[in-house]
C-alpha cells in the first residue's frame, strides 16, 4: 500500500463524509450464537465488513474490496435478541484506497433502552475495476470538527501501518539473508 493522498493531479471531484455514510441494522438470532451463548465475533465482524464495503462502493463510485481490517475491538458481548446496529462511513482517502471507520451499537429488540456501543473498527478498502485493478477515489471532504479528527486519527494509523509492513519486510529480507526460512 504506497497509496498517497490524491494532490493535484486527481481530477475526481472530492465526496463529503456524509455522502456514503450509512448504517446496517439486524436482529440477532440463535443462528448467530457461539458456544458461550453471545453472539460469535465473526457475525459481528461480518456486519462491520458489510457495512465498510457498502460505504467503500459508494464512496468510490464502484467496486472496493477489502485490504485489511484493523484494531477490531470487542466492548459488550451482543445477545439474542440485540437489534445491532453497525455505523460506516470513509475517514480518509489516498488514490486508491480508503479507510472506513465502523462503530458497533446493540439494543435489546423489545425494551426502550439507548443503543450501547458494543464494539469497533478500523478497515481499508481498495477500489477495483472490472479487471481487478486499483482504481482513484474521490477525496474524502470531512464535514464536522468529529470527521477532522477521524481524517487526522486515520493518517496516523496508516502510517503505523507502513511502518509495521517496512519494518516486517526488512526483517524477513535481512533472516532469508542468513539462511532462514519463514
Amino acid at each position: 500500500m504506497t497509496d498517497q493522498a490524491p494532490g493535484s493531479e486527481s481530477e475526481i471531484p472530492g465526496k463529503p463524509t456524509s455522502a456514503s455514510r450509512t448504517t446496517l441494522s439486524h436482529i440477532m438470532t440463535h443462528a448467530d450464537t457461539n458456544l458461550l451463548g453471545t453472539v460469535h465475533g465473526g457475525v459481528i465482524m461480518k456486519l462491520v465488513d458489510d457495512a465498510a464495503g457498502a460505504v467503500a462502493g459508494r464512496h468510490s463510485g464502484g467496486p472496493a474490496v477489502t485490504a485489511s481490517m484493523d484494531e477490531m475491538v470487542f466492548l459488550e458481548p451482543v445477545r439474542v435478541g440485540d437489534l445491532v446496529h453497525v455505523k460506516a462511513q470513509v475517514n480518509w482517502t489516498g488514490r486508491t484506497s480508503m479507510e472506513v471507520g465502523v462503530r458497533v451499537l446493540a439494543e435489546r429488540w423489545n425494551e426502550s433502552t439507548p443503543a450501547q456501543q458494543v464494539g469497533s473498527a478500523y478497515l481499508v478498502f481498495a477500489a477495483v475495476d472490472a479487471d481487478g485493478k486499483p482504481r482513484l477515489v474521490p477525496p474524502v471532504l470531512p464535514e464536522t470538527d468529529r470527521d477532522r479528527r477521524r481524517y487526522q486519527e486515520a493518517q496516523i494509523r496508516r502510517t503505523h501501518r507502513l511502518a509495521r509492513r517496512r519494518a516486517i519486510k526488512e526483517l524477513r529480507e535481512a533472516r532469508a539473508a542468513e539462511g532462514f526460512e519463514d
